[in-house]
């Protein structure tokens, strides 16, 4: 590895970042050599996403029928969903760390949006193969999103490819630095996006088929309106729950996220229990060969964070860009919540005073926290306080994931793919 002095900025503080022009604003792009001698995994990360989510859609045109536009729905769900974020202080709670691509003035990498067909695409397209009712099946695609979403979320901070507020009271809570609450949002906006989709295919084209496309047209607005209602949708499931749990009863969010899990298992497994017909596979029915894409798709996610539990350096991770800015520690600004809800976190870091274990000062010269008033600085990676302990954790989802995928897509109904049937015309003599 490297010397962190090395790196270009390492150690440099800027007070208020600026962008050379709108471009430079809309798109900028880092030196991938820099960027992997900084942060090696976020690097392939980065780069797993684009290859992931290219193949799945690469794989959509192959099994025909709807899937691109539920993959193109999935990414217009995941940008509204970032740009929303970001635009709103409320929610505007966590840093991106520099990758090769960045837009939106460096707070959005290029590959974020990506992320969201990379769980949700594979998510819907396994559990398709259920053919559970419709009232079910959104449910158990958001319960395949957060399967999905496991092994990042728990890994990826941990190698700080991006930071969350650290007094923020909707993300306090936190499971191996993971807000409790990220993985309520991945179930409920993948839940609220499937039942959006389908809704509104059946309102403009009278039906929702997963293998006949109406107009592309009709189908492209469909996916439009599924990514802009997804959001709000997810927004709802907190309502009835979590804010009144957490906010009003003081309840932590862990025993929020364990009982919307349960909840929606539980509908998901009763919807099981009298399966449709074609919800089994006959015996002369062969997987499709397009099954391998999504097969390679998930080894090489799951495969990425294993290896990163099993022989990464998180303390040799050094993030250099836009984080929480640090200031006096005793200011105050107030959090709305979507209940009306008013609640309190710290205006800025206090670098004296938090308490965010993945992330400290150390490879800085004295191990100096920055100076206040900074938004643009280096942070350093910790150690494992127990690497057994997270490969444990990661070894557990992997064989969760590949006994569930193997029974989604090899022992339920055949493989979805459109099938085009041709009719032979006659010779006339």
């Amino acid at each position: 590895m490297p010397h962190p002095q090395d790196l270009e900025g390492f150690g440099v503080e800027i007070e208020n970042y600026t962008i050379k022009d709108r471009n430079d604003w809309l798109f900028h792009v880092n030196s991938p050599s820099e960027v992997f001698k900084a942060q090696p995994t976020y690097f392939l990360s980065e780069w797993s996403f684009i290859i992931i989510a290219s193949i799945s859609l690469i794989h959509a045109f192959i099994v025909g029928g709807r899937w691109k536009y539920l993959w193109l729905g999935c990414y217009l769900h995941g940008l509204t969903t970032e740009l929303v974020s970001f635009w709103m202080p409320d929610i505007d709670n966590y840093w991106h760390s520099q990758t090769t691509i960045m837009m939106l003035g460096r707070r959005l990498p290029f590959h974020i949006p990506l992320i969201y067909p990379s769980f949700m695409y594979h998510a819907a397209y396994m559990v398709a193969h259920a053919k559970l009712p419709r009232w079910a099946e959104p449910m158990a695609a958001g319960l395949m999103e957060v399967l999905i979403d496991l092994p990042y979320d728990i890994m990826a901070v941990k190698f700080v490819h991006w930071t969350w507020h650290d007094t923020d009271p909707n993300i306090y809570d936190r499971h191996y630095w993971v807000p409790w609450n990220s993985y309520y949002f991945h179930l409920t906006f993948g839940t609220a996006f499937n039942f959006a989709l389908a809704f509104w295919r059946r309102k403009i084209t009278g039906n929702d088929d997963k293998d006949q496309a109406s107009s592309p047209g009709k189908e492209v607005l469909c996916a439009v309106l599924a990514g802009l209602c997804g959001m709000p949708g997810g927004v709802l499931q907190f309502l009835f729950l979590y804010h009144p749990l957490h906010d009003t009863l003081g309840i932590h969010t862990e025993n929020c996220v364990i009982t919307i899990v349960v909840v929606y298992f539980l509908i998901v497994w009763m919807a099981d229990r009298s399966p449709e017909a074609k919800a089994y596979r006959h015996k002369d029915q062969r997987l499709h060969w397009s099954v391998a894409l999504v097969v390679f798709n998930m080894v090489l996610h799951y495969g990425l964070y294993l290896g990163m539990a099993l022989f990464g350096s998180p303390q040799s991770e050094v993030s250099i860009g836009l984080h929480e800015r640090p200031g006096p520690c005793d200011e105050k600004t107030k959090v709305y919540t979507a209940i009306g809800g008013e609640l309190e976190r710290r205006t800025f870091l206090c670098t004296r005073d938090y308490d965010e274990g993945y992330f400290d000062f150390h490879c800085l010269p004295g191990g100096q926290p920055v100076s206040d008033g900074k938004e643009w600085y280096t942070i350093c990676g910790t150690p494992f306080p127990n690497r057994a302990e997270y490969i444990s954790v990661i070894t557990l989802v992997c064989t969760i994931a590949a006994v569930v995928f193997y029974n989604l897509l090899a022992r339920s109904s055949r493989t979805l793919y459109h099938r085009k049937i041709t009719t032979k015309r006659k010779k006339l003599n």
